[in-house]
């Protein structure tokens, strides 16, 4: 399993899930993200999300094909 870590940048509270699997080079679109999380293909803290709009914040983490996306 590999991971990957985003950071938030200072004035952020929290980042969209679409917008981490983008950011984090899973993704190279938005709409290719949006696709795979409301078709139940991407996990955020170990459950099944399909919210593409979901707010991450620090510590939380999305996993898609393997690939673990941890916010910082």
């Amino acid at each position: 399993m590999q991971t990957e870590k985003i950071s938030l940048q200072p004035n952020q509270d929290y980042i969209k899930l679409d917008n981490a699997l983008k950011m984090a080079g899973i993704f190279p679109t938005g709409g290719q993200a949006k696709l795979e999380i409301q078709s139940g293909n991407v996990t955020v803290n170990g459950e099944v999300c399909t919210q593409r709009g979901k707010k991450l914040h620090i510590g939380d983490k999305a996993e898609y094909n393997g690939t673990v996306v941890e916010v910082c």
